[in-house]
């Protein structure tokens, strides 16, 4: 055992990889449906890191980590971030921040009744809630402040609640959203259907053919037709007498036309019953006349624009149909933003598939490639920005970190999508690569890393003390954020997995709950309430330090 571990030590690379690939594996193992995942690594880092105190990685390296997750999560969520703000973002973030202030009550609480002191209630706090800036902040105020005169320990003591509160601020969000998942019956696919106008969320959709018969729909355009009686649904290809050709925004249907629709089944039944009766043909299999492909956009110079901008019809008589995000399935309405590495169905005359499919790019090698240099000018802003000391009244002052400061960048651009000739979204195979490597990387640093602090801290005198507080901040505060934003504000629970993630700034958390969902509302949640969560953490947790008395 010594031999391997001085090898550990020596070479840590090697460390990373073999923790990496044992969290992978365990992380596979599933028992009634449920297993850890990626965040499997994290209890193996830990595991191993227990062994020996000289187990551990770079911390640049474990930075690094962090930055290339936060900022491939802001780059995937930042139109649904800011959506967000125009429906219900602003009660969510102040339901985190309300949730966050219930969370430093109970500490505060805790330090009456256990006798701690404001040291260790603050690194508790930090602990329970797994955020190393708040952490960070509160040494430098109990290091410069009054309170170093008080006991030369003053500068351990915020890290021995946070050592031995972290573990559980890792696991117990975790079981919480496994056990509630399971007692409100959660139906992920379901429940996402109810913010697919706010996110892209996986549905069926599927092609009818209908013969009109119904006079009340001949007599006005299909624009104005889908938007008085609110059809969610897209035309394809009309067949009237024998003469086929494509449905457009200014078709007026006839009696007797053939007309395919498609959509979801909930959304295209209906109109099928408003239209007329399904006809025993499919208009979507014909191809005589006109032609249907799938093709990648590569092409950057359409990276941000609307569908409805392209002007398909009128350039190339064609019309976009279908998009395929990742593993989600999108219908083309005009407002829909393309992306590098959307998979865009098209139907077209024969003659203008090929000339088509080079104005997207459709090139898969391309989309293979990341464009370093945007990548890295992103990174390079976020993390200047997280370098900013931002003081607030009273004289506390935060930086957003290596944490803080890509994501926000991140957010923001890819709200943008492009700065004149600079695409700052990145393909989504490209982005999720970039995410699990990020990932997996700081959950094997974090878990070595706390390994062996934890079991010495735990086996010191009041640790079990310590444990037991921060358990209970780290179980009530996830099930505070899922009760009442499943029970009262009616918000997916993918999403609200998310918000407990951004609560707890917790990387493991999400990729479970990203396991759990599969889908990655989690993602959007996570991007939505993580500034206000770091915000407020590294307030409270100065003002339990500056306003608890240090000794009782």
């Amino acid at each position: 055992m010594n031999i391997l571990t001085d090898l550990l030590v020596a070479h840590p690379l090697l460390l990373l990889f073999l923790v990496s690939t044992l969290g992978y594996y365990i992380g596979e193992i599933r028992i009634k449906g449920t297993g850890l995942g990626i965040a499997a690594v994290l209890f193996v880092g830990l595991a191993v890191g227990a062994l020996d105190p000289r187990l551990t990685l770079p911390p640049e390296l474990i930075s690094l980590g962090l930055v290339l997750f936060v900022y491939s999560v802001g780059l995937a969520s930042g139109p649904g971030f800011f959506a967000s703000f125009s429906r219900s973002g602003l009660r969510d973030n102040l339901m985190v921040a309300g949730v966050l202030i219930v969370a430093a009550l109970i500490v505060v609480a805790e330090a009456a009744l256990l006798n701690l002191k404001s040291t260790v209630a603050a690194g508790i706090y930090t602990g329970a809630l797994t955020n190393t800036p708040a952490l960070a902040q509160v040494l430098s105020y109990v290091v410069n402040g009054p309170l170093h005169l008080a006991s030369e320990a003053v500068g351990t003591e915020p890290v021995v609640g946070y050592s031995v509160a972290y573990p559980m601020g890792v696991i117990g969000p975790i079981l919480i959203i496994l056990l509630m998942q399971r007692v409100w019956r959660i139906d992920y696919r379901r429940d996402a259907e109810a913010v697919r106008d706010m996110f892209p969320v996986e549905q069926e959709i599927y092609n009818r053919t209908v013969r009109v018969t119904n006079a009340e729909v001949v007599s006005a355009p299909i624009r104005e037709l889908s938007k008085t009686r609110r059809w969610r649904v897209l035309f394809g290809r009309l067949q009237r007498g024998a003469m086929i050709e494509l449905a457009t925004g200014d078709t007026v249907l006839q009696p007797g036309d053939l007309v395919s629709v498609i959509g979801t089944p909930e959304d295209v039944d209906p109109v099928v019953r408003e239209l007329g009766v399904l006809a025993d043909v499919q208009l979507d299999l014909d191809r005589s006349a006109y032609d249907f492909r799938r093709v990648f956009v590569s092409n950057p110079d359409l990276v941000g624009r609307r569908l409805a901008d392209l002007d398909l019809p009128h350039r190339f008589g064609a019309i976009v149909t279908r998009v395929r995000r990742g593993d989600i399935e999108l219908l083309a309405f005009g407002d829909l933003v393309l992306e590098l590495g959307d998979r865009v169905r098209f139907v077209a005359p024969r003659g203008q598939v090929r000339p088509l499919s080079e104005y997207f790019g459709d090139s898969y090698k391309k989309l293979s490639e990341i464009n370093f240099g945007a990548l890295g000018l992103g990174i390079t802003l976020g993390l200047l920005i997280g370098m900013i000391p931002i003081t607030l009244p009273g004289g506390i002052e935060f930086k957003l970190g290596d944490a803080g400061g890509p994501l926000i960048v991140a957010l923001v651009l890819s709200a943008l999508r492009r700065t004149g000739p600079v695409v700052w979204s990145i393909p989504y195979s490209a982005n999720l690569t970039m995410r699990q490597l990020g990932l997996t990387i700081l959950l094997a640093g974090i878990g070595i890393r706390s390994g062996y602090t934890f079991l010495s801290t735990l086996s010191q005198e009041g640790g079990m003390t310590i444990l037991l507080a921060g358990a209970v901040v780290s179980l009530v505060t996830p099930l505070l954020v899922l009760w009442i934003g499943y029970r009262l504000f009616k918000l997916p629970f993918g999403v609200l997995t998310g918000i407990v993630s951004a609560v707890h700034t917790q990387p493991a958390v999400q990729a479970s709950a990203l396991t759990q969902a599969r889908n990655d509302l989690p993602n959007h949640g996570y991007a939505l309430a993580f500034p206000m969560a770091t915000i407020a953490k590294i307030l409270l947790a100065q003002i339990i330090v500056a306003f608890l008395p240090y000794m009782r």
